[in-house]
C-alpha cells in the first residue's frame, strides 16, 4: 500500500508543495508514494493580480500539469483536520462529506481578509481578496456608468493604506475613466491608521508612493479609522462622513482557519510556527507552507511575509521536505535571504526595492516594467512538461 502525501491548498504554496515532493519521488525513483492536492478548483488563482480589471481571467488550470507530474486531485474544501489520527475531513463540490488520510501533510490552505464586526462592512463594502468579491466590485463599477453623475458615484474610499490597498486606489483613476469618461470629476481616497502616509511601506519607498498619490490625484486620511459603512459611504471614526457608492475594504489579513484545527503555537495572524524545515512546532508529520506557515527567511530576525514571492518558495521546501520525511532521506533548511518589493502604481508606474529596509532601485516606467512581467509570467505555473516542471521545483532556485 502507498504512502500518502496530502496537500491541502492549489495556491502558490500548495502547488508548489505538490510539485516539489513529486520532483524528489522522481530524483529517487520512488514509486510508493502517492501525492493527493486537495483544494475547491485545479487552478492556481493569480490573486496578486485581484485589483487589476478583468479580474475573472486571472487563473491558471492546473489539471494538465497535475496529470503531467502524476500528482492526484480531489475537489473539495478541507473542513477539519484530526493531527491525532492524520485524516482530513472534507466536502465536495455537491456538498458530501469525505475523508482523506495522510502520513505527512503539508497544509497550504493560504489566507483570507480579516472582516472585523464594523457596522456595514458586510452589506456595503467591497473587496479584493477573491476573484469572485473582484468580480462583484468591477461589476458594480461598469454598473455605475449607467448611473447619473453625483459626487457618491465618482468617489472610491479604499479602507486601507497597506500594499493592497496601495495597488488598488492607484488603479483606480485610469478603471473609473474608461467607465465614467474622462470629463468627470473623481475622487480616490484612502483611509489609514498610520500617523502618516503609507507609513508601513518604510522610507525607501514612501516618496515614490507619494509622488504618485499626488500626480493621481489619490487622497490620504491619516491617522483614521472607518467606523462605519452604508449605502451612501463611510463614517469616519471622528465622526466625519464621506460620501460613496463604492468603499474598498483592504485591512489586514490572517492565516486560513485550518490552522485552529491543530494543537500548535500560531502567531497574531494564525500562522503557524515552523521550523527550519517547514515542520509544525510539536507535529512531526504536518508541515506549513505559504501563508499559514510563520517561517524565518534567515537569521537577522526576517519572517516570511504573506506573498506569492514567500508561498512559491515556501512550497518548493515543504514539499520536497514532507517527501524527504516519508522516503527518510536528508530535509533542505528553508532560507530565502533574498526580499524584494515591486508595488503598481496605477497609471503612474511602479516602485521597485530590495532588502527588507528597500533600498530604492527601480521607479516609473523601469519598475512597471518589472512589475508586469512578474504578473504576467513570472507567477505563472510551468507549461504542463513533467521534466521542466519537475526542474521548476527545486527548492535551491531562487524567487526573486
Amino acid at each position: 500500500m502507498k504512502q500518502q502525501l496530502l496537500v491541502i491548498g492549489a495556491g502558490f504554496g500548495g502547488l508548489w508543495s505538490a510539485l516539489s515532493a513529486a520532483r524528489l519521488l522522481d530524483m529517487h525513483a520512488r514509486q510508493d508514494v502517492e501525492i493527493t492536492l486537495l483544494a475547491p478548483q485545479a487552478e492556481l488563482r493569480i490573486r496578486p493580480r485581484f485589483y487589476e480589471p478583468d479580474v475573472h481571467s486571472m487563473y491558471a488550470p492546473l489539471d494538465a500539469l497535475f496529470d503531467a507530474v502524476g500528482v492526484r486531485f480531489v475537489k473539495g474544501t478541507a473542513e477539519s483536520i484530526d493531527a491525532r489520527a492524520r485524516r482530513v475531513g472534507y466536502r465536495d463540490e455537491a456538498g458530501r462529506p469525505g475523508e482523506l488520510a495522510y502520513d505527512r501533510l503539508v497544509l497550504a490552505s493560504g489566507s483570507q481578509l480579516a472582516r472585523p464586526p464594523v457596522p456595514g462592512l458586510k452589506e456595503h463594502a467591497f473587496d479584493v481578496d477573491q476573484i469572485e468579491s473582484s468580480a462583484r466590485l468591477e461589476r458594480h463599477l461598469i454598473a455605475l456608468g449607467n448611473q447619473p453623475p453625483s459626487v457618491a458615484r465618482n468617489t472610491v474610499v479604499v479602507a486601507g493604506g497597506g500594499f493592497t490597498g496601495i495597488e488598488t486606489a492607484t488603479g483606480m483613476p485610469a478603471r473609473l475613466r474608461a467607465i465614467l469618461g474622462e470629463d468627470q470629476d473623481l475622487r480616490v481616497i484612502i483611509v489609514d491608521r498610520s500617523k502618516d502616509i503609507a507609513a508601513t511601506m518604510g522610507d525607501g519607498i514612501r516618496p515614490s508612493i507619494i509622488e504618485a498619490s499626488n500626480d493621481l490625484g489619490i487622497e490620504w486620511i491619516v491617522d483614521a479609522s472607518v467606523a462605519a459603512v452604508d449605502a451612501n459611504g463611510v463614517t469616519l471614526a471622528d465622526g466625519r462622513h464621506i460620501e460613496s457608492q463604492t468603499v474598498i475594504w483592504t485591512v489586514g489579513f490572517r492565516a486560513s482557519p485550518l490552522t485552529e484545527q491543530l494543537d500548535a503555537e500560531r502567531d497574531g495572524q494564525g500562522r503557524l510556527h515552523v521550523d527550519g524545515n517547514l515542520k509544525v512546532h510539536g507535529i512531526d508529520h504536518v508541515f506549513a507552507a505559504g501563508d499559514v506557515a510563520r517561517a524565518a527567511t534567515d537569521d537577522f530576525g526576517n519572517y516570511a511575509a504573506m506573498s506569492c514571492q514567500h508561498a512559491i518558495s515556501l512550497g518548493r521546501y515543504a514539499g520536497n521536505n514532507a517527501a524527504a520525511d516519508l522516503l527518510g532521506v536528508a530535509p533542505t533548511m528553508y532560507r530565502q535571504p533574498k526580499y524584494v518589493t515591486c508595488l503598481d502604481l496605477g497609471a503612474w508606474g511602479a516602485v521597485y526595492t530590495e532588502g527588507w529596509d528597500r533600498q530604492l532601485k527601480l521607479v516609473k516606467a523601469e519598475a512597471k516594467e518589472l512589475k508586469t512581467q512578474i504578473n504576467t509570467v513570472w507567477i505563472y505555473p510551468p507549461a504542463a512538461d513533467r521534466r521542466a516542471a519537475l526542474a521548476a521545483a527545486d527548492p535551491l532556485i531562487p524567487v526573486a
